[in-house]
């Protein structure tokens, strides 16, 4: 409640439906019955993120606080996937909290009261805030909703107080986070030398004869790998082989996609729906009514895009005309009307580059205008905006090019509306523009369009019926009964003809397993201390099957043993020992026709004549880094040594070398490599912190 009574003291105040969505508080109990179980256990324990336990309790209350979040943006109960989402974004929030708060002490970075007030109700509104300040009948953001829902927040019940104490914490975590982001993004720099070996690897060219034999010209039958040769391999590259917990399982599944008939039905409903939509006078209600989408009737604003089904079906749309149905990628029937077309406000799309001067004198935001137009004057000459907006930008936009979207008039700071709303064509203002936050680079994108859309959408999906799921589950049902053992769910499957498929090294956490989505509750079980190797399962229902799975083994973290990895050790050994034959029978060949004799049916000779060196796949051949800098590390007319890669034995003859012509100007390379190390940084301190903080991750015990 800290900022209530400056908010209430600012006009324009808002939030738009984050009341309604307070009482979902009362909701969280769905997530304590999957595992009251495991509540009872002594067993308490999801993880440890610097040497500290953390609770079941106090995770649940994590993810409770972002499933009401997702709640109030969505106004509907999160499915299952989007739960898996929920959890993952409540557990990177608690290592950020305890990884990430020293860091920011160290380097000073805090939110003010006054930047969270701009935050919430300022000319910087955050993303989750601006999404839900939406007006359904203007589609247009809205700053009036809020006012009465924060002016009594004093008085409001514990719970309203709570989600709004939350929202606070979290907007402030964010930025704070985006704060260091950024920082590091920007701290990255490439020299000047650096950019000429990236300019050189990407414009030499060598044309050249590659020789390709791949693995499979020698038989597997004449090469022997014996155990002692895998265990070797092993504890040579024990490093390749560290995993996390791990089971092999074998399953049965039992298809409920939609049957023959349970499509005609579904055709028949949504033409008959279709042509009762086409009539009907309240567009809304009655997809509200009929539709299974979840956004059923939208206005389109001007500049945004219609759906996607409906554009690669239709190329002009009227008012008042209704098209499809049409089939979706995802088995779903959509019909569309366009309940109105109609002139709105102008929206237009814009891309900037800010430089802040927010806190400072007039003698360092003049040091500050005199870096813009330097950038500026850059940007035109060379046209690399998006570039320039990553490597100087300094704000959120940053890390997407400066894109801004679309917005209208009234929703940005009028110095920047006005500059903009000038502009007679797309392409970059001529001067900087001054507001309030710093000096900006401004790139028109798109100009002003005025047309808004409202659409309603009628949706059914195509699924399984109830008599095409029941006749399915009677068969898992029946095969789960009478499999009380691996032998037997062998035994029997063989004699049903089911088809049993295995799943190597399933990863503890994992959600999926082979092609069957969200299959969590496989998996838990498979990882359940009361499961044991041999036993099998009751049945699972997932998305579109119905399963019934046997554990065939099952490890903990730390090394791999042999036969947990034998299959693949086996293939790497022998692909060793192959090369080396290969190479054997290669050797005092001459030139790479004399070699493509030995293996005439399975060596390819190609001619490769724009060969960069900055490549790391040979056409033709795959990837193949190590020969490809063999290539270039010849003397014009010789040939590399043999060379194995991951696809074969690989030999080259440099024929011509083109170097890259020397150019004055390597900035774009610089920016170029300056950009791809910003974008990898900030994973790779995320990354470094979690590995520095010993985080260990229990969560797959519970869920």
């Amino acid at each position: 409640m800290a900022l209530i009574k400056q908010i209430r003291q600012r006009t324009g105040l808002l939030i738009g439906v984050i009341a309604g969505g307070l009482i979902l508080f009362l909701l969280g109990g769905d997530l304590l019955s999957p595992n009251s179980t495991l509540l009872s256990s002594s067993q308490n324990i999801v993880g440890e993120i610097a040497g500290e336990d953390i609770t079941y309790e106090e995770y649940i209350a994590r993810v409770e606080e972002f499933k009401v979040a997702n709640q109030q943006r969505t106004g509907r109960v999160p499915s299952e996937v989007e739960m898996y989402s929920i959890r993952e974004q409540a557990w990177q929030s608690m290592i950020v909290e305890r990884v990430f708060k020293e860091e920011y002490e160290k380097l000073g970075l805090t939110i003010s009261d006054a930047e969270l007030v701009d935050m919430v109700q300022g000319k910087n509104i955050v993303p989750e805030l601006r999404q839900q300040l939406v007006n359904p009948q203007t589609g247009q953001f809205d700053k009036s909703q809020l006012v009465t829902f924060l002016q009594s927040l004093e008085t409001a019940d514990p719970a309203q107080q709570a989600y709004w104490n939350q929202q606070e914490r979290l907007f402030a975590d964010s930025r704070l986070r985006i704060k260091y982001d950024n920082m590091l993004a920007t701290s990255e720099f490439a020299t000047q030398a650096e950019a000429k070996e990236e300019y050189k690897a990407a414009n030499t060219i060598a044309d050249a004869s590659i020789l390709f034999v791949p693995f499979y010209a020698v038989a597997d039958a004449d090469v022997t790998v014996s155990e002692s040769e895998m265990q070797a391999y092993l504890t040579k590259n024990k490093s390749k082989f560290k995993s996390g917990n791990a089971a092999s399982i074998e399953y049965v599944g039992f298809s409920i996609q939609p049957s023959g008939v349970d499509s005609a039905e579904v055709i028949s409903h949504i033409n008959e729906l279709t042509n009762e939509l086409r009539a009907a006078e309240n567009d809304s209600l009655f997809v509200l009514r009929n539709s299974e989408g979840q956004a059923p009737f939208m206005t389109i604003r001007a500049g945004d895009e219609l759906p996607a089904n409906l554009t690669s079906n239709v190329s002009d749309i009227e008012a008042g005309q209704t098209y499809g149905p049409f089939i979706t990628a995802n088995s779903t029937y959509v019909s569309y009307k366009i309940s109105d077309q109609y002139e709105g406000t102008p929206r237009l799309r814009a891309s900037h580059i800010l430089f802040s001067t927010e806190g400072m004198d007039d003698a360092s935001k003049a040091v500050v205008k005199a870096q813009a137009e330097t950038v500026l004057a850059e940007v035109k000459a060379d046209g690399n905006f998006e570039i320039a907006a990553r490597q100087y930008g300094q704000d959120g936009t940053a890390q997407t090019g400066g894109d801004l979207g679309w917005f209208a008039k009234e929703d940005f700071v009028a110095e920047f509306a006005t500059a903009v709303y000038a502009a007679k064509s797309t392409g970059i203002l001529s001067s900087v523009v001054e507001t309030e936050y710093g000096y900006h680079i401004i790139k028109v994108t798109e100009m002003p369009k005025t047309t808004y859309t409202k659409v309603a959408t009628l949706e059914l999906e195509l699924v399984a019926s109830d008599a095409t799921r029941n006749e399915a589950f009677r068969k898992a049902d029946s095969f789960a009964a009478n499999a009380g053992n691996k032998n037997e769910f062998t035994e029997n499957a063989t004699a049903e003809n089911y088809r049993i498929l295995q799943a190597n090294n399933v990863d503890a956490n994992a959600r999926n397993i082979n092609n069957l989505q969200n299959a969590r509750e496989v998996i838990r079980w498979a990882f359940a201390d009361e499961t044991s190797t041999g036993e099998v399962s009751t049945v699972f229902e997932l998305d579109n099957a119905y399963v019934v799975a046997t554990l065939v083994s099952k490890r903990d973290e730390g090394d791999v043993k042999l036969a947990d990895v034998k299959e693949q050790i086996e293939a790497q050994v022998r692909n060793e020992k192959k090369a080396e034959m290969i190479k054997s029978k290669l050797a005092g060949k001459a030139s790479l026709e004399d070699m493509k004799a030995v293996y005439p049916n399975e060596a390819s000779l190609n001619e490769i004549p724009d060969l960069k060196l900055s490549a790391n796949v040979i056409p033709g051949v795959g990837f193949a880094p190590r020969a490809i800098g063999a290539i270039f590390g010849v003397q014009q007319g010789q040939l590399t040594q043999p060379i194995r890669e991951d696809v074969g034995v690989i030999v080259g003859k440099l024929n011509a070398l083109t170097p890259a012509a020397e150019i004055g100007d390597y900035s774009v390379y610089q920016g170029q490599l300056t950009q791809n190390a910003s974008q990898r940084t900030t994973y790779s301190v995320m990354m470094a912190l979690q590995d520095l903080a010993g985080v260990k991750d229990y969560r797959y015990k519970f869920f």
